[in-house]
């Protein structure tokens, strides 16, 4: 699978609506230099923030990952080598040297079914954000391995490998490994939000 390219496709949709990143950034409420580091892959957007973008250029998260590759009809197991990296967010070090800190695969393409199925990564300091989100629908998922810190509303609970979790996605919630061990979790979430 090959790394999806978060900077070139943000700046190819910006240039496209004729938006300079000065202009997006302040219609969507984050910074100009936040803008120019996501299009030069000097870093990754939290969710919070890049949904923020995407709302200004009238695109889904769905939309701005998928690939025009068109799904194979009757398609319905996908190799890990498969999935679709909705969320290749990492943490730089001094030096340029990239730590992949939360990742975030997809079974299948947006559109094909009224369920979001993902493999989540989360290294020691992964986070969704530093603001809470919200969305229609429900979601839920099991830790697999290791330790997940979930704010839902204005509750936070640590989940250990074997827990789940199922709550309204329409209450703001957030994602963290305060652990020093990597965190996988299986979730799912409908409707499909990516």
């Amino acid at each position: 699978m090959s790394e999806f390219d978060v900077g070139g496709r943000l700046r190819a949709i910006r240039e496209d609506k004729g938006l300079s990143q000065r202009e997006l950034a302040q219609r969507s409420g984050v910074t100009n230099g936040l803008v120019s580091l996501i299009e030069r892959n000097k870093t990754s957007p939290s969710i919070t923030s890049l949904r923020k973008i995407l709302e200004i250029l009238e695109m889904t998260l769905a939309e701005f990952f998928d690939s025009d590759t068109p799904s194979e009809p009757g398609k319905f197991v996908f190799r890990h080598s498969e999935l679709t990296e909705i969320n290749p967010g990492r943490i730089y070090r001094s030096g340029g040297a990239a730590l992949d800190a939360l990742s975030l695969k997809r079974a299948g393409k947006s559109g094909q079914t009224n369920l979001l199925l993902l493999y989540e990564s989360y290294e020691p300091g992964a986070d969704t954000g530093a603001e809470a989100y919200a969305h229609e629908g429900e979601e839920g998922g099991f830790v697999i391995e290791g330790e997940l810190l979930l704010t839902v509303g204005e509750t936070t609970e640590l989940l250990r490998a074997g827990d789940a979790y199922l709550f309204d996605s329409r209450l703001p919630h957030r994602f963290r490994n305060v652990a020093k061990a990597r965190c996988v979790v299986v979730s799912a979430a409908t409707p499909p939000t990516f």
